[in-house]
């Protein structure tokens, strides 16, 4: 019962103690509307509540994981600072509640992961990524400052060097890329993503749940130390909402060109 309010986010068992979570918008490549983003920072303590729950598995529906933030939702960000501050308080939420989430969390990497689901993608206990899936953390050529997940974990995973090459430039990174620089947990073949994630999550779910729960607690206090940048970071994202740059990036990705920032 505490998973019929979700509308966005499609949940099934496809196995005894694995919860299954897909992003599920196919038409537009699994995009993050407002209700997405709302379920995707609830959705965590939801499933941590349910005791028939031990481990977490987050896909995206079709060869998509999720293509980030609805541009509809974004240009209403700009306008409105109620819509400003309920998103910036659903933004922390996915954050934080990946991160106290007791369950494991096992995610499958497909096509492209930007934005929203791409923060769950990469704060997953466990990442699995398909060869050719694409990476993106699109903030700066949006014209807002990279927050979300990416102060808070790109330079723990990939170093500071390489977190800046790709947060400052939005350079893509394909799954192949992203296990070599330590993004990612495990790359495979983009047919065996599925299956794979599944077959950790079985096994996650299989085992002594007080042990691998306190060990992921225990791990995440690293990225708790980072809980400070990761606030600055999302504040300073949300600045850029009230600024001129983000209506040309918004602009240019409609009419799919390159920005020009004054």
């Amino acid at each position: 019962m505490i998973y019929d309010a979700y509308d966005k986010l499609k949940l099934d068992t496809p196995a005894e103690g694995v919860l299954r979570i897909t992003i599920s918008e196919p038409g537009r490549l699994n995009a993050v509307d407002a209700a997405a983003h709302r379920e995707l920072g609830e959705i965590w303590r939801d499933a941590d509540r349910d005791d028939a729950v031990r481990a977490i598995v987050v896909r995206g529906e079709g060869r998509a994981f999720s293509a980030g933030g609805d541009l509809s939702m974004i240009e209403e960000m700009t306008r409105d600072h109620a819509t400003r501050l309920r998103v910036f308080a659903e933004a922390r939420d996915i954050v934080y509640n990946v991160l106290n989430c007791s369950k494991p969390i096992v995610s499958a990497v497909q096509g492209p992961a930007v934005g929203a689901g791409l923060a769950v993608a990469l704060l997953a206990d466990i990442s699995v990524a398909g060869r050719t899936a694409r990476i993106i953390d699109g903030h700066t050529r949006l014209g807002v400052a990279a927050g979300d997940h990416a102060a808070i974990v790109w330079p723990l995973l990939c170093g500071l060097a390489k977190a800046k090459y790709h947060l400052l430039l939005c350079e893509p990174v394909t799954g192949e890329q992203a296990e070599r620089m330590g993004l990612v947990s495990l790359c495979v073949d983009d047919d065996q993503v599925h299956d794979k994630a599944m077959e950790i999550a079985v096994r996650l779910a299989g085992g002594a749940q007080e042990a691998i729960r306190l060990t992921k607690y225990s791990l995440n206090n690293w990225l708790r130390l980072a809980g400070p940048s990761f606030d600055a970071s999302l504040a300073m994202e949300f600045l850029g909402f009230t600024g001129p740059d983000v209506t040309e990036g918004v602009r240019a990705l409609r009419e799919k060109r390159p920005p020009s920032f004054g």
